[in-house]
C-alpha cells in the first residue's frame, strides 16, 4: 500500500500550493508533538535537555513562570534578532522565514493548551528517553519541511556569524549552558538525565531525516565487468554505474561497478556476484538517503 502511494506521488508530484500546505502542516504537527512530549515527559520530571524548552523548565521550578510564556518571551525576540542580524541566511527564503515564525509561535501555544495533561511517567530516566524520542520525532518532522522552531538554534546561528565558531560548537555551547544550569537548580543527577534526553533527541532527529529504511550501496571490483552489469540490470533490476579505478599496488586500470539496492535485495545481489565471479571484491555499505528513479523523490 505504502509503495503504491509512493509511486503515485512520483508520477503526480505536488503542486507548489500543495507543497506549501504540506510543509506548513509538517511544522504544525511536529511542533505539537514536541509540545506534548515536553508536557507529559520532560517538564513534570524536571528534565531540562537544552534549548528554550529547557530554559522554560528551569524558570518554571525556580521562579514559577508559566513555560509557554517563557518560551514566547525567548523565541519571538530571538526570531526578530535573527531577521535583523542574520539577514539573508534567515529570510533569503521567505517561506523558510514564515514557517520558522509559525513554529516559533505555535509550539508554545500547544505547550499552553496541553499544560494540564497528566505526566506519562514519574521515572526521570524513562522521561528523559521517551521525552527525547518525542522531541526528536517532532523536530525531525519540522526539519524535513525545511523549517525550524527557532529558539536557541537562532541564537547559535548569531554566535556562529559573529564569532567564527562552528555552528555545531555554538549549538553545543547553548545546550551545554542550559544543561549545566539545570544541574545547579535540580541537582547533578538531573543534569545527567538531561544529557540522556539531549542525546536521544539528536539520534531520533537523524532517524526521522534519514529514515529507517536504509538502502545499501555496493562497490564491486571484478574482471567480469560485462557479466556483472547484465546480472545486476536483469536479475536485480537495478541500475549500475561504471567507475574507473587503479590498483594501488599494480597501478593497473580496473573496472569498478557501483549500484544501490534496497536492504531486501542485498542477498540477491551478493549471490549473483559470487555466481559470476567468486573472487570479486565487494563492499556493501549503508546509504542513508537515496533520491532518484526507483527510490524516493524529494
Amino acid at each position: 500500500m505504502m509503495k503504491e502511494i509512493s509511486r503515485r506521488m512520483e508520477r503526480e508530484p505536488l503542486s507548489p500550493m500543495q507543497r506549501i500546505v504540506f510543509e506548513f502542516g509538517h511544522v504544525l504537527v511536529g511542533s505539537a508533538i514536541v509540545a506534548i512530549a515536553f508536557n507529559i515527559f520532560l517538564l513534570p520530571n524536571q528534565i531540562a535537555s537544552g534549548g528554550v524548552s529547557g530554559i522554560s523548565t528551569i524558570f518554571r521550578f525556580a521562579f514559577g513562570f508559566e513555560p509557554a510564556y517563557t518560551q514566547w518571551a525567548f523565541n519571538i525576540p530571538l526570531f526578530f534578532a535573527g531577521v535583523l542580524l542574520l539577514g539573508g541566511s534567515l529570510v533569503g527564503s521567505i517561506m523558510y522565514g514564515l514557517k520558522t515564525l509559525v513554529g516559533t509561535i505555535f509550539l508554545p501555544f500547544v505547550v499552553f493548551l496541553t499544560r494540564d495533561f497528566e505526566p506519562a511517567t514519574s521515572d526521570p530516566l524513562l522521561a528523559a528517553i521517551f521525552g527525547g524520542i518525542g522531541v526528536g520525532l517532532g523536530l525531525g518532522i519540522v526539519f524535513r519541511s525545511n523549517s525550524s522552531t527557532g529558539g536557541t538554534d537562532l541564537a547559535a546561528q548569531i554566535i556562529n556569524k559573529y564569532t567564527g565558531l562552528s555552528l555545531g560548537a555554538c549549538i553545543f555551547i547553548m545546550d551545554g549552558m542550559v544543561v549545566a544550569a539545570s544541574g545547579f537548580v535540580f541537582g547533578f543527577e538531573y543534569a545527567l538525565y538531561a544529557l540522556i534526553g539531549l542525546f536521544t533527541t539528536g539520534k531520533v532527529i537523524d532517524l526521522v531525516q534519514s529514515g529507517l529504511g536504509y538502502s545499501k550501496m555496493a562497490i564491486i571490483i571484478s574482471d567480469y565487468e560485462e557479466e556483472m552489469k547484465q546480472g545486476i540490470l536483469t536479475k536485480v533490476d537495478r541500475g549500475v554505474t561504471k567507475l574507473v579505478g587503479y590498483g594501488g599496488y599494480t597501478n593497473h586500470e580496473r573496472p569498478v561497478l557501483m549500484c544501490v539496492v534496497g536492504r531486501n535485495e542485498v542477498t540477491k545481489l551478493t549471490q549473483i556476484v559470487k555466481t559470476i565471479d567468486p573472487t570479486a571484491f565487494v563492499i556493501v555499505s549503508n546509504a542513508s538517503e537515496v533520491l532518484g528513479k526507483g527510490f524516493k523523490s524529494k
